[in-house]
């Protein structure tokens, strides 16, 4: 070896800066949690309350990595509104709500809250989170069917602000 490889294998690499996550990462984790804490809820009817504290308490759940207010909120918020959550879509569905897969039935849930009640969060945040949490636990195609149901109720809850997105873009566009 040379003194060169020795030296180098000597050598610590530096420490990199972990960077924090985003606002955004904070919230899209909050709502991965919240899909589970409300799928849980929905499956065996257990105080909210306490389904709150086991994630809270539960290292494994990476509560570190979420917004912590913010997962409480779609928890509290979505199971405290449920069943207005269901009248908001349900006549959008293309079978009865009983028929829909719990995890379908969780992630609309929180879309629902999103678009009716966090008028901060943009309608298109809203959906687009929603998709990805179906991707990612819901079945093959139930992404498209979440897609399809959100937008459309997008369109009757946050008709003004799509609207002006609308607007706006007919005169960026001229």
């Amino acid at each position: 070896m040379s003194e060169v490889e020795t030296a180098n294998d000597q050598t610590p690499a530096p420490k990199r800066k972990e960077k924090k996550p985003s606002r955004s990462q904070l919230r899209s984790a909050s709502r991965r949690l919240a899909l589970q804490a409300v799928y849980q809820w929905q499956m065996n009817q257990s105080a909210v309350s306490e389904i709150e504290t086991q994630f809270v308490m539960n290292q494994d759940q990476e509560m570190d990595s979420c917004d912590k207010v913010y997962f409480r909120e779609l928890l509290q918020g979505v199971t405290a509104s449920a069943k207005k959550l269901d009248v908001l879509f349900e006549e959008l569905l293309d079978r009865p709500l009983s028929e829909l897969d719990p995890i379908e039935l969780a992630v609309m849930r929180i879309g629902a809250f999103e678009l009716s009640q966090r008028l901060d969060v943009p309608y298109r945040v809203a959906i687009n989170e929603s998709v990805e949490l179906a991707k990612g636990f819901g079945a093959t195609e139930s992404h498209k069917y979440v897609n399809g149901i959100l937008d459309k109720l997008a369109q009757r809850v946050r008709r003004e602000e799509i609207a002006a997105r609308r607007e706006a873009n007919k005169e960026s566009n001229k």
